[in-house]
């Protein structure tokens, strides 16, 4: 098992932050302000940020303050965004293939955990943010997130990821990471 994030190998995946489910997700709006932090992060460290759309015709796109900080965004029909080319698209010719994948999103316990079971079948070490995740249950959430440690993906909170990222108070963006961290929230 991986236990450091490798920051120069990572890439930050936020699945289906659509603005019709989230008011029905608990905590929706802390959700949504905290995978929008780490993606600011992610960002300022040069790290790639895609965003997934679960039936986008159907169910709308993104929140918008999740698909303006999105490298990219897959439109999908499974669950599991790996079915529909988030591997192909993580191991395209021009960047280098991550080795660790973060992972925030909504339902928990349907899309977001499906697709980091792919994304961990696909052989890559899969990280959970887990304050930047949201279910409509709180029992839905609480039983991925224990399905998911089982499984072997690390659970972290996003500012434990962050400072992992950095390694060092001496990082060249420490500053502005640590502004991005220490910004009200919501």
């Amino acid at each position: 098992m991986n236990v450091a994030i490798e920051p120069g190998r990572s890439t930050l995946v936020l699945v289906d932050f659509q603005q019709r489910l989230l008011p029905a997700s608990h905590r929706g709006i802390e959700v949504v302000a905290e995978a929008a932090r780490l993606a600011d992060c992610a960002r300022a460290l040069g790290v790639r940020v895609v965003g997934t759309e679960q039936n986008p015709r159907g169910l709308g796109p993104n929140a918008e303050a999740i698909s303006d900080r999105c490298d990219r965004l897959v439109s999908k029909m499974h669950f599991n965004a790996c079915e529909d080319g988030l591997v192909q698209w993580l191991r395209a010719p021009g960047h280098p293939a991550p080795t660790d994948v973060v992972v925030a999103g909504c339902e928990t316990h349907v899309c977001m955990m499906q697709t980091a079971h792919g994304l961990q079948r696909a052989g890559f070490h899969v990280w959970i943010a887990a304050n930047a995740c949201g279910s409509r249950f709180p029992g839905d959430y609480e039983l991925a997130m224990a399905r998911l440690r089982q499984s072997g993906a690390v659970l972290a909170s996003v500012e434990t990821i962050v400072f992992e990222w950095l390694r060092s108070c001496e990082h060249p963006r420490f500053r502005q990471v640590l502004e991005i961290l220490k910004a009200p929230r919501g």
